[in-house]
């Protein structure tokens, strides 16, 4: 109730549903084929991380941003795997949750700095033992789109990544756009999932 308060006050934002386990969210989903999803992890029946993935593969233009109580739930991250494109606690403030899915919605991911340093610790442990050099999986980049990936990857904002490349904002996100068409990723927080399981930061 509070969440949908804060988004009916907004001009640009229109909630269209709401769902209490995985397999109504997904349901309606289907039928009302929103902008965002804002996904709880744990809920009865079928759970955040299956209707993600669910809504990822049926629904490709729908983004899913997922909601949990804590930044260290693994949980959360195995919804991100499967297809969310933004991480955000219960807790965030409206104006977060509101630029959270403002963000999700024009395609960027949202994920703090911290949630992606946290990201990377869990999934580093469960990497393979690969030579570490990515060749063959970013083989299709230019050198200037790597570069954009492994920034990327080390968790910076597209301002964070012009201002070190000294490059403009719009030309980073065109660099973007190519890195995640090229590699077939779903948006900004898969592109740093690709750069750490293939050795590249």
């Amino acid at each position: 109730m509070g969440f949908r308060m804060v988004l009916e006050a907004q001009p640009d934002i229109e909630v269209v549903g709401e769902a209490s386990d995985g397999a109504s969210a997904l349901e309606l989903a289907r039928r009302t084929r929103p902008d965002v999803v804002l996904m709880d992890v744990r809920m009865p029946g079928v759970d955040g991380i299956a209707a993600t993935a669910d809504i990822a593969v049926e629904l490709p233009e729908t983004r899913v941003l997922v909601l949990t109580t804590f930044d260290l739930d693994e949980y959360a991250f195995g919804a991100l795997r499967a297809g969310a494109s933004g991480f955000l606690l219960k807790d965030a403030r409206p104006e977060e949750l509101l630029a959270a899915i403002r963000a999700v919605a024009g395609g960027d991911a949202a994920v703090s700095p911290r949630v992606t340093r946290r990201m990377i610790e869990l999934f580093g442990a469960q990497l393979p033992g690969d030579s570490g050099d990515g060749t063959d999986a970013a083989a299709a980049l230019t050198p200037r789109e790597r570069e954009i990936l492994v920034a990327i990857g080390r968790g910076l904002s597209n301002t964070e990544i012009a201002a070190e490349l000294f490059l403009t904002e719009s030309t980073v996100k065109t660099h973007v756009g190519r890195v995640l068409a090229k590699l077939a990723l779903r948006d900004q927080v898969h592109a740093v999932i690709f750069a750490y399981e293939h050795g590249l930061v």
